[in-house]
């Protein structure tokens, strides 16, 4: 049975700033644009988090049983690691999407019906990652499901359930966020090329291979300040997340550098923060102005 501390792990915390930041830049983003509403923000966060738990389980699961979680450097498996049994991932993997789900749907109820749709979008897309008969994860097509449902759906969602309204202000701030979530699983999957290749799992960096992937990672990391940097033409306090770019300067040097294993675990988390970190400078600007 596995102890409270490797459920946790099994949740996968580095990855949480991937729930949070775009929530953030969407409420700033609503901020500036004189909309913000306290209690859908609250509950958007709440639907964020629990997916991307949701989400983490789900791969815990489906990778577990298909045996290709055996060999991993990275975070806890609990059920390649033998610490927790198929059904309870599955089972613990169910209940965050049932929160997600309530959640969603007050969140729905104060907005549009129209979240029950898009909700439920998300939950299938979560699932099949990794899971069902054709996992998308395992076919190089990650990075474009993170890019879309971490940024434009989450930062313009977020946008819309407290203004009503689709903007193209929360569309153009949702391009870093969404990269910067890429970066992320870029740099787990470049972790795990190795194994991932020995078992068949063809993501993007398998395919692209071990210096192909380094270099996309450096440029998900340039890009979104670029992206910045043409919003802050419009909107001038947008420009503070800027202040973020220092912390890219470590797992780009790493990365770059040939970094492998337990260094690649570090630069896990520093995207993370940086992620963090930039949604938290961004959606300050945003509200700002």
């Amino acid at each position: 049975m596995a102890t409270p501390a490797q459920w946790l792990a099994g949740a996968r915390p580095r990855t949480l700033p991937a729930a949070v930041a775009p929530v953030l830049v969407g409420t700033g983003a609503a901020v500036a644009l004189d909309g913000f509403r306290l209690v859908p923000a609250l509950l958007a966060l709440v639907v964020a988090l629990a997916l991307q738990i949701g989400v983490n389980y789900a791969n815990d699961h489906s990778d577990g049983k298909r045996g290709t979680d055996a060999d991993r450097v990275g975070p806890m498996r609990l059920v390649g690691s033998g610490a927790a049994t198929a059904r309870q991932v599955l089972v613990a993997a169910l209940a965050a999407f049932a929160v997600a789900g309530v959640a969603g749907l007050a969140l729905a109820a104060l907005s549009s019906w129209w979240l029950v749709a898009v909700g439920a979008v998300c939950i299938a897309a979560a699932w099949t990652y990794t899971g069902g008969p054709l996992p998308y994860g395992y076919r190089a097509l990650g990075e474009v499901f993170v890019f879309v449902f971490f940024g434009p759906v989450a930062v313009v969602g977020t946008t819309y359930v407290q203004t009503r309204t689709l903007p193209g202000l929360a569309f153009a701030v949702s391009v870093p966020v969404g990269l910067l979530i890429v970066a992320i699983l870029v740099v787990n999957n470049l972790r795990d090329i190795e194994g991932d290749a020995r078992v068949g799992k063809r993501t993007l960096a398998v395919l692209l291979g071990d210096r192909g992937t380094r270099l996309l990672y450096a440029a998900l990391l340039v890009v979104p300040f670029l992206v910045v940097a043409a919003v802050g033409t419009t909107r001038p306090w947008a420009l503070l997340a800027l202040a973020a770019a220092p912390l890219a300067l470590a797992p780009v040097r790493t990365v770059l550098a040939g970094g492998r294993g337990p260094a690649l675990i570090a630069v896990l988390a520093s995207t993370g923060v940086l992620t963090l970190g930039t949604g938290v400078l961004l959606a300050a600007g945003l509200a700002i102005s």
